[in-house]
């Protein structure tokens, strides 16, 4: 185990070289980036949006106007049809997804049949391997009455190209703002994701997108009376629209469009040269100034109105004919109003409406200051697991420090080389594997000790322990990376960033702990030729302990019985402090411009506004001020964005707005649902791997240990009134994978000595086993603490309540590994009881001197 061959040496010191050369370009500025030569790596990791600011929107096309749309098409179509076949009908109406017309003359009933047939033909699609898809479903219910219904295959095929083309139309539009490197995605059946990192201004990215932008160029009729039209009802073939313009101002609009939108090959804003006020110059195109050109010169002296999304930006009269196929709209616009209009006229109109379900905003002066606050907590906790290792193994503690470097090195690497997205989370999960990465270190030193105590030479300890700890440290490590694997599919947003960097975080662990740290002191071996285990500074727990941890299990038993029924009380008892990730709402953090911000104040304006629930305290430092809006409206998603507006109109001068997360009911919902099934998908899998590698009394203790933990730390939640969010989900996996992590270190322990003391009592069994394993316990546990200590002291308000359940976790979990899991065992007859003359035939061997 020990000895290493030359292309092995080359191997693993290529691939450290590798992992610290694709690092580094993290620590270099892009100028100095940018002087170095070409064959060198000069990818850095993308930084997340709550790092460098910008702006998380997920849209939904609105899938029942959508259907609604289509079955006015079809109701029209119906009409157009019999009208041009001849045919006279009554009682054309539609209802639900179906449109009903019923036939006059029966002689004519079958001349109808083929007219309908024609609006039930299949169309050409890619959807359902078919290559046809039939959108409408033609019935005669009774001779002369036909129905025809919307085919749930034709409603997925309209949604799945309403979504193609918005997808499109969203690039275009994001792209036109200048922002760099957006992410515009597909995401479900009817959703687009928009991440727009370092945007300045993320409403009026809102403003852009929430604009179908359906421009349409049409005639004023000037023959009837719009009051009348108003105060009664519009004439056949007309509509009243209103104006942008405070007072709206009402038109009878006729409907049959001129010329639209989808004829315009350019539109800019520019000024208008006699007023000198911003306005947008459009051009069409052959087509579009050829009907142009026929209307104005059809209609001189009538009024013409451009309209947007049913919305009149101005009704210039037609005083001669436009024939150049280009022409100005002006509405009063400001500059940045005529520049919107402009991007949105050239990206083209959206298919269908978009609805903004969820939002994160985060502003870039929180994003420097969240950068700041991470790379502090980085350092500190380097720095306390660095002096530990040390303190705690002497030379060997150095040996484990240079492989953690690497470690760190590598992970970075491999998420520079990945094209990753670092976000909080994510600079949270890097300093927890900090604090985990040296446990695989320990396991083997602290085997390699054991060892050691056995008689064993310097050389035979440390191969035997190499070799006996490794199926502990892939158990270990292989059941966190279940947990991780687990958050990442089912988590969202920064919770999969954190379970990106914990999974890269274990497998470079692994890796360096069984090569890099074994060719090191093998190296160490060949140079120093030692004569004894190098000790630490501190003796922190005596080597040969004889705890009777079973003799009191009893009142483990009733202690954790006794939490475990006041953590369920406690639950539903008392109303859980939900984020709005699961409840919906608002979360605003916002920053007084001048001095300290004043809650009452803010409080009392945001009353005013009847916005219901509304809580508003302290964030971080007396400047700041968190504010959370409850759901307006369960059944829309609309409700929440008009919230925060009002909310802006009233704080925006005094208090810069530094976050805004924005969740409407239909998202919550689904975030909750995920969030619960990831936890029991997490714990269903670890049960099977366990149960593969064990025996089913293990894989059974070590759930039900597991679910002890999760049960005290929902109940410290309920208990400390700390927030639930998206991020604790993240947090209950980790402190899943670190309870089973921790539990399988014993339960392999507890196996060993089994299959070596085969009439050994079980209680005698756990006992030893926990005694053997009892300094990794404290050691791992020591470490992992400090780095959350010191990410919760410096790591920023943000993931303050991540990092203290994940203290309370680790801490809960540590004490169920030694007081739950192991007495599991006792309970579930692992090994029945033996006769007391068995009992003195089988003792363990005495540990020999240090000597």
């Amino acid at each position: 185990m020990l000895y290493f061959s030359r292309w092995k040496t080359i191997s693993i010191w290529l691939l450290v070289l590798l992992g610290v050369l694709f690092a580094l370009p993290n620590m270099a500025s892009q100028s100095t980036l940018s002087a170095l030569p070409d064959w060198l790596p000069k990818r850095q990791m993308t930084l997340g949006l709550d790092l460098q600011g910008g702006s998380h929107m997920l849209l939904q096309i609105d899938r029942q106007g959508l259907a609604n749309d289509r079955l006015e098409t079809v109701r029209d179509d119906v009409r157009t049809s019999l009208r041009d076949a001849g045919v006279g009908y009554t009682g054309l109406t539609e209802s639900g997804s179906t449109v009903q017309v019923r036939v006059r003359d029966e002689a004519q009933i079958e001349t109808a049949r083929t007219a309908l047939q024609a609006l039930a033909e299949p169309v050409s699609s890619g959807l359902f391997g078919t290559g046809v898809v039939t959108e409408v479903d033609l019935a005669e219910t009774e001779p002369g009455l036909f129905r025809l219904s919307l085919s749930n295959e034709g409603i997925a095929y309209r949604l799945n190209s309403a979504l193609n083309q918005s997808i499109e139309v969203v690039g275009r539009r994001v792209n036109e703002l200048g922002t760099t490197e957006p992410i515009i995605q597909r995401q479900g059946e009817d959703r687009i994701l928009v991440q727009v990192p370092g945007l300045q201004d993320p409403e009026r990215l809102k403003e852009i997108l929430g604009q179908t932008a359906q421009l349409t160029f049409q005639m004023v009729d000037q023959t009837n009376s719009v009051d009348d039209a108003i105060n009664g009802r519009p004439p056949a073939g007309t509509r009243v629209l209103y104006s942008t313009d405070e007072p709206r101002v009402p038109y009878l609009i006729e409907n049959r469009v001129i010329v639209s939108g989808e004829n315009l090959v350019d539109a800019q804003a520019t000024f208008d040269q006699r007023t000198n006020e911003p306005v947008v110059s459009f051009r069409f195109d052959n087509q579009g100034a050829t009907r142009f050109g026929q209307a104005t010169q059809q209609n001189v002296g009538r009024p013409f109105a451009i309209i947007l999304d049913d919305e009149v930006i101005s009704a210039p009269r037609i005083n001669e004919p436009i024939l150049g196929g280009s022409g100005q709209i002006s509405g009063s616009f400001t500059v940045q109003g005529a520049n919107d209009l402009a991007v949105l006229l050239r990206a083209g109109a959206l298919p269908a409406d978009l609805t903004i379900i969820e939002e994160r905003t985060v502003g870039p002066s929180l994003g420097q200051d969240s950068i700041e606050a991470g790379q502090i907590a980085s350092l500190l906790a380097g720095f306390l697991v660095f002096a530990f290792m040390i303190v705690a193994y002497g030379k060997l503690g150095i040996i484990a420090n240079i492989a953690l470097l690497a470690n760190l090195a590598m992970i970075v690497a491999i998420l520079s080389t990945l094209g990753a997205t670092l976000t909080l989370p994510g600079i949270a999960g890097i300093v927890l594997t900090m604090g985990m990465a040296v446990d695989s270190n320990v396991i083997i030193f602290e085997r390699v000790r054991e060892e050691r105590r056995q008689g064993r030479s310097i050389v035979q300890a440390l191969d035997s322990g190499f070799q006996r700890a490794l199926s502990t440290v892939i158990d270990a490590n292989l059941t966190t990376f279940i947990a991780a694997a687990i958050l990442f599919f089912l988590g969202s947003g920064p919770v999969r960033g954190f379970a990106v960097t914990l999974a890269i975080g274990i497998i470079t662990t692994v890796f360096t702990a069984y090569t890099l740290t074994r060719w090191l002191i093998a190296w160490w071996l060949r140079r120093q030729r030692p004569t004894e285990m190098p000790a630490g500074a501190v003796s922190y727990i005596p080597f040969d302990t004889k705890i009777p941890f079973m003799k009191v299990r009893n009142w483990g038993f009733l202690i954790s019985g006794a939490l475990t029924v006041a953590a369920i009380a406690l639950f539903f008892t008392v109303n859980m402090n939900y984020g709005i990730d699961f409840r919906g709402g608002s979360s605003i953090e916002v920053q007084s411009r001048e001095g300290p911000a004043d809650a009452g104040d803010v409080r009392s304006r945001l009353t005013d506004l009847n916005l219901g629930e509304v809580q508003v305290q302290e964030f971080g430092s007396p400047n700041e001020l968190l504010i959370r809006i409850g759901t307006q409206d369960a059944e829309s998603d609309t409700a929440e964005q008009a919230a925060v507006q009002q909310v802006r109109s009233v704080l925006e001068a005094d208090y810069e707005f530094r976050r805004v997360e924005i969740v409407g009911p239909t998202i919550s919902s689904e975030l909750a649902r995920n969030g619960t099934i990831a936890v029991i998908v997490a714990m269903l899998a670890m049960l099977v791997y366990i149960w593969l590698r064990f025996e089913w009394q293990f894989a059974i203790g070590a759930i039900v240990s597991t679910l002890h933990d999760v049960i005290m730390l929902i109940g410290f939640y309920v208990l400390l009134g700390i927030e639930f969010n998206l991020t604790s989900i993240a947090a209950v996996l980790t402190v899943v994978g670190y309870s089973i992590n921790d539990t399988v270190v014993v339960y392999d322990r507890v196996r060993e000595n089994l299959r070596r003391f085969k009439k050994m009592p079980i209680a005698d069994i756990l006992d030893l086993s926990l005694n053997q394993t009892l300094s990794r316990t404290i050691l791992t546990g020591v470490t992992t603490l400090l780095a959350l200590f010191a990410l919760y002291l410096f790591g920023g308000e943000v993931i303050a309540s991540f990092t203290i359940a994940m203290i309370i976790g680790i801490l809960v979990g540590t004490y169920s590994s030694v007081f739950v899991a192991g007495p599991l065992l006792i309970l579930f007859n692992l090994r029945p009881a033996k006769t007391e003359a068995d009992q003195t035939s089988d003792a363990p061997p005495a540990q020999p001197s240090q000597a």
